[in-house]
């Protein structure tokens, strides 16, 4: 490791020259380093998640609507602020300022979950959580594209989501020794979140350059023979200059939207999420189906983390060779069989394995695959706005699903609900492939 403020653009810019040598190009320093911040914040956060469904279910009493509500906060709240944080990280390149914000945002709020005892404040530091998260995400996955090479980037957003999934595998195993020793457990885990968030922030500061490299590598908007119109182009060099540096503006992000392969992906998410059931949802269901005991409860999202983390590698560099929609897709194929699994009458003790095996997997062909395939399509200088718009469609369309889902659960109950979510995907799943979204260069190798 490195530290930060020692490093100069000449040293920062090093990364992505290293990214790119060599037959198969090496992953950047940076990547490891944001992947042991995101490591490390992902042990707080999912102690956190890990016991919030228990703990406002039963502890609570919330229904289901209530708490898809609280959970529609919790993962689409950030939503509202990500074009905020892709555009501010983009002026005068300060993503990894923009960064440290976020995530010292997301770590001051872990202390107040121990005040928070009513719906509406808990919505309120729910809320604050995730603005951080937010703000940080776009940043910080620009920040992983500039350093890496194009031919690499699918396996490099691997190694930095199986770093981020291996804290993801320790929170709730942390949670859950909590749960067991002390004797407010819920309290006890709050106060060591904090603690644990606190420690990310600072390794951040001190082991993430503080300059972006100027990867002369990262590709431009990519404008295909089909679309090179001409109201596409003027239509697009209205906000953004091909030829030279982009217009860092709110405007200009949006106008990103004009390129084809940016407003293809950015719907195919958006489309995609309308489906995508909130994982507090989906270990309910598993906890439903099976019976499992409150205390064991946390466990559940183990089994979700480490098939990620063993997949993310393998299917980020599959990504590469064969195309990211194509893993992206499959991706969503998966999540479509555990709807499949929670749904049949199937009872077997290998039904909780298969499922959060299929759930992993669902995250590991999606997650940092979005992010590499969007990174080719998008220039640098706009590359935290870029990015942070597809998030945003994405994360607005879990929200709803998120809303809707609680609301069909309490309506017409879990079976109806978890059927409609199923049928829905289907429909989103082929909406999504007869779009046929347009490859940038580096997606048109087989």
């Amino acid at each position: 490791m490195y530290v930060a403020d020692s490093r100069g653009a000449p040293a920062a810019a090093a990364d992505a020259a290293r990214a790119g040598s060599g037959r198969r190009s090496a992953i950047a320093p940076t990547v490891f380093a944001l992947g042991t911040v995101s490591l490390i914040t992902d042990v707080s956060s999912e102690m956190v998640t890990a016991v919030l469904p228990l703990y406002l279910v039963t502890g609570l009493g919330l229904s289901p609507l209530g708490f898809g509500l609280l959970d529609g906060v919790y993962n689409g709240f950030s939503a509202l602020v990500r074009l905020v944080g892709g555009h501010l990280a983009d002026r005068g390149g300060r993503h990894k300022a923009v960064a440290v914000f976020g995530y010292g945002l997301s770590a001051l709020c872990k202390p107040l979950l121990l005040v928070a005892g009513s719906l509406p404040l808990i919505g309120a530091v729910l809320a604050a959580d995730r603005t951080g998260k937010g703000l940080r995400t776009a940043p910080r996955d620009a920040l992983i594209s500039l350093a890496s090479a194009p031919e690499s980037r699918g396996r490099a957003f691997g190694v930095h989501r199986a770093m981020d999934t291996a804290g993801a595998m320790l929170g709730p195993l942390t949670a859950f020794l909590i749960l067991r020793q002390a004797a407010d457990g819920y309290d006890a885990v709050f106060t060591v979140s904090f603690c644990v968030a606190a420690l990310g922030v600072l390794v951040l500061l001190l082991f993430v350059p503080s300059r972006t490299p100027q990867a002369t590598h990262t590709a431009t908007p990519t404008v295909t023979p089909t679309t090179t119109t001409a109201a596409t182009s003027a239509a697009t060099t209205a906000a953004i200059s091909l030829e030279g540096a982009p217009r860092v503006s709110l405007r200009a992000a949006l106008a990103l939207l004009r390129i084809r392969p940016v407003r293809q992906l950015t719907l195919v998410a958006l489309l995609l999420g309308l489906a995508t059931v909130s994982d507090s949802f989906v270990y309910l269901l598993l906890q439903h189906r099976l019976g499992v005991p409150d205390r064991w409860f946390a466990l559940l999202p183990l089994g979700t983390a480490a098939a990620f983390l063993l997949l993310a590698v393998p299917l980020g560099r599959l990504a590469d060779k064969v195309g990211r929609r194509q893993v992206f897709l499959g991706g969503h194929v998966a999540l479509l069989l555990v709807y499949v699994l929670l749904l049949t009458g199937w009872q077997s003790p290998a039904l909780p394995f298969l499922t959060l095996a299929l759930h992993g997997g669902f995250y590991a062909a999606t997650d940092g695959v979005l992010m590499a395939a969007a990174a080719g399509s998008v220039p640098a200088e706009l590359r935290s706005s870029g990015l942070a718009l597809i998030q945003t469609g994405q994360a607005l369309a879990r929200f709803a699903c998120s809303i809707a889902f609680g609301a069909a659960w309490t309506a017409w109950g879990d079976r109806t609900a978890l059927g409609t979510a199923a049928a829905v995907l289907s429909a989103c799943a082929v909406g999504a492939f007869l779009l046929r979204p347009s490859n940038s260069p580096e997606e048109e190798r087989p």
